[in-house]
């Protein structure tokens, strides 16, 4: 039923925790089946004043495909530009885990839009 990369990402998450006093925090949830996703990204600009996410963390209380699906975009999104990173699709957190059965492929939007929403309330704070 998963693959061997979400069993990976499920049993040895990348990145989980907390960061303090981070960028910008996402959270967003589905409320049909419980899953909850915060992610936390920390932003400093590279040498071309780019802005690029230094650090990733994340929290989820869900299922074995939420997990994966955090662990992997915080993968995906590690050292990107917020344009490279808001690029990010479900799609592609669905292929880098090597596919997701098709009834657990929410979870990868809660991801993709979990790291949206943190890059929205960095840019908010910023103003």
């Amino acid at each position: 039923m998963y693959s061997k990369k979400v069993l990976e990402h499920f049993t040895r998450p990348h990145n989980q925790g907390v960061i303090k006093n981070p960028s910008g925090v996402g959270m967003v949830g589905n409320p049909t089946c419980g899953d909850m996703m915060k992610i936390y990204i920390k932003v400093k600009k590279d040498s071309k004043k780019r802005e690029v996410i230094s650090d990733i963390k994340f929290e989820t209380l869900g299922c074995a495909s939420a997990i994966a699906t955090s662990s992997m975009i915080t993968d995906l999104a590690k050292n990107k530009t917020l344009e490279e990173a808001l690029k990010i699709t479900r799609n592609d957190v669905a292929e880098a885990l090597e596919g997701l059965p098709p009834i657990k492929m929410h979870c990868s939007n809660l991801a993709a839009d979990s790291l949206r929403e943190a890059i929205k309330d960095y840019r908010e704070r910023k103003k």
